[in-house]
Parts: structure tokens; C-alpha cells; sequence
């Protein structure tokens, strides 16, 4: 991207709007600009009836699009403008939102990173394509935040069996899905090869609907998702921090003890914020659950550990946050 390039290039081919998200040295990151740039894209187009489709990628090659530009959040709350973090979340909501009621396929190649704020820009389509490069993941509680952009909504609804426990997994630990298991575990719809990714562009674009997607999609068999299903529901299946912890030290293997070091790293105010967050979303419309998410940024913004977090993880990147309560806090959850 050059400094004459938007970072949202939006461009029509006969019936396909296409959208390309053009900051690829920050990872393609919503900045208010793109955001603003989506809204007004979906505007224009919601009512155009020439429109078949639209078809949503990341410039650069390594990301679809990392997530929203929380370091610009921090600074906004280190410099006390709560204006502009508030608009920030609300006008990244509401693309959530029109996206979910656009009249027409909304079909997003995910070819790389794809965290945070590009699960919002493109759970709420109709059509995830993932490649063998994609990598899918809700990563909040590391900096102190909560699974936004409406996943409150969509985390408790994966098609799991399992009482929730797989969107509880995704939201407290920030586990990443790589390729085919993001279509196995529902947050993707479709598994497409990279090298097959032009030729289903193109096709896309020259006049086939959204059932070509089908003719490029490989299927997906059961994997890592289907072999973790068992112990996600006997530990994240659990209704409290408490029981997870519990179930977790009951498990005694590798696994459960990756789960375990996650959790006892990540913010303690923020894994309670989540897990509340997801059983009332479970209950919750999606405008209901991006309503409740806004009115909670508005609050976990201006806690500590969010600073912090963003601080940590994506400013000094020295991993070592310091959490008020602290982390070893996690001791008051374990039964």
C-alpha cells in the first residue's frame, strides 16, 4: 500500500463488488478509514440489483486481516478520549451487523491470519472460504479484551454437541484453527486449495453464482476437531471457571495442561467477562449481542488490564503483562 492507496479498495466487475482490504503491513488491521470505507460499500450496494455478489480478500499475502487496530484504542484511552473508542466499536458493530442482513452472498477468501475483527467482517456472510494457509482465532483474553464483533452470538450457536464447549474453548484460550479445521468446526464454510483460489475468483466474477464456490471445495474430514470433541465437552462444557479448571487437572495429559498454562496467562478479569458474555449471548439475537458488546467496551476499555494487555502483546511485545488482579488471581477460581 502506497501513501495514494485507500486502505479499502472497493471495485465493481459486472454483478461482483469486489473488496480488498489494503493495509498489508499492518495485516490488513480495521482502522476507523476501512471501516467507514466497508460501511460505505455496503451501503452503495445493498440496493443495487445489478449486484450478484460480493467478494471480500486481504492484500499482501500473509493476512485476510489480523483484527481491528487495538493499539490505536490503547492510545485513544491513554490519552482520555472515550469518544473515540466508542466510535471505533460502534461503527466496527454496525459493518458486523449490515453484513449479517446484506441481501446477497458475502464471500470472503481467507487466505492467512484472520483474528478478531476479520472473524467479524466475515462470520456474519454467507460464504468463508479457508485455504490451507488460513488461520482463524479469537485471541481477546490475551489482551484483556472479550470476543466481540458479534461472536458472543456466534461462539455459543458451533454446531459442536457439546453444550458450548467448543466456543468456549476458541473464547478463553484464543485456540487457532488452521485450514480445514475452521470449516470443521463451523466459524468457516468452505475448504478451498490456494492454488485453486484465481480460478474460483475469476469464476466468481465472470457471472457464476455462489454455488461455484461448491465445484472448487474440497471436502473436510473429521480431524483434530472431531478428536478434541470428547474432552471439550468434559472440560469447556462446564458452566464456571471453577469446574473448567477442575475438569482440566482432572484430564492429566499434555493437552489439558497447555489448556491450563493458557488460562492462568491470560487476563482473570477477562475470562470472567467472557464466559458470562457467552451464556448470556447464547440466549441473545446477534443486534442484541453486538448491543451488549458495545455497552461492555465501554467499561473493559477503561479497566487496567486492557493498556496492559495491548501493551504487552502488541507494543512492547514483551509477553509479560502485568494484571490487576494479577494473574496468580486465577487461584480464587480453583475449587
Amino acid at each position: 500500500m502506497t501513501e495514494a492507496e485507500p486502505s479499502l479498495i472497493a471495485t465493481r466487475q459486472g454483478g461482483a463488488g469486489l473488496l480488498l482490504m489494503n493495509r498489508p503491513r499492518a495485516l490488513n488491521a480495521l482502522d476507523l478509514g476501512m471501516i467507514d470505507a466497508l460501511a460505505a460499500a455496503i451501503a452503495a450496494w445493498r440496493e443495487d440489483a445489478a449486484l450478484r455478489l460480493v467478494l471480500l480478500e486481504g492484500a499482501g499475502g500473509r493476512a485476510f486481516c489480523a483484527g481491528g487496530d487495538v493499539r490505536r484504542v490503547r492510545q485513544d484511552v491513554l490519552e482520555g478520549r472515550p469518544e473515540a473508542v466508542e466510535a471505533f466499536f460502534a461503527r466496527e458493530y454496525a459493518v458486523n451487523a449490515a453484513i449479517a442482513a446484506f441481501p446477497r452472498p458475502w464471500i470472503s477468501l481467507i487466505d492467512g491470519v484472520c483474528m478478531g475483527g476479520g472473524i467479524g467482517v466475515s462470520v456474519h456472510g454467507s460464504h468463508r472460504i479457508v485455504t490451507e494457509h488460513a488461520m482463524l482465532a479469537m485471541p481477546e483474553t490475551a489482551i484483556a479484551l472479550f470476543p466481540d464483533v458479534g461472536t458472543s452470538h456466534v461462539l455459543p450457536r458451533l454446531p459442536d454437541g457439546l453444550g458450548g464447549g467448543l466456543g468456549r474453548w476458541l473464547a478463553l484460550t484464543g485456540a487457532r484453527l488452521h485450514g480445514a479445521e475452521a470449516v470443521e468446526a463451523g466459524l468457516a464454510t468452505h475448504f478451498v486449495p490456494r492454488e485453486r483460489l484465481p480460478a474460483l475468483r475469476a469464476a466468481l466474477i465472470e457471472g457464476g453464482d455462489a454455488a461455484a464456490v461448491a465445484h472448487y471445495a474440497e471436502p473436510v474430514p473429521e480431524g483434530r476437531i472431531a478428536a478434541l470433541r470428547p474432552v471439550l465437552a468434559r472440560c469447556f462444557g462446564q458452566e464456571s471457571l471453577p469446574a473448567i479448571l477442575a475438569a482440566l487437572e482432572a484430564e492429566g495429559t499434555e493437552w489439558a495442561a497447555e489448556q491450563l498454562a493458557i488460562l492462568r496467562r491470560v487476563s482473570p478479569t477477562s475470562l470472567a467477562v467472557t464466559l458470562e458474555l457467552l451464556r448470556r449471548g447464547a440466549a441473545l439475537n446477534l443486534t442484541a449481542c453486538l448491543e451488549m458488546e458495545l455497552a461492555l467496551t465501554r467499561r473493559v476499555t477503561q479497566h487496567p488490564d486492557f493498556a496492559e494487555g495491548v501493551r504487552a502483546v502488541l507494543v512492547d511485545k514483551d509477553q509479560t503483562p502485568r494484571w490487576s488482579p494479577p494473574a496468580d488471581a486465577m487461584a480464587f477460581f480453583t475449587p
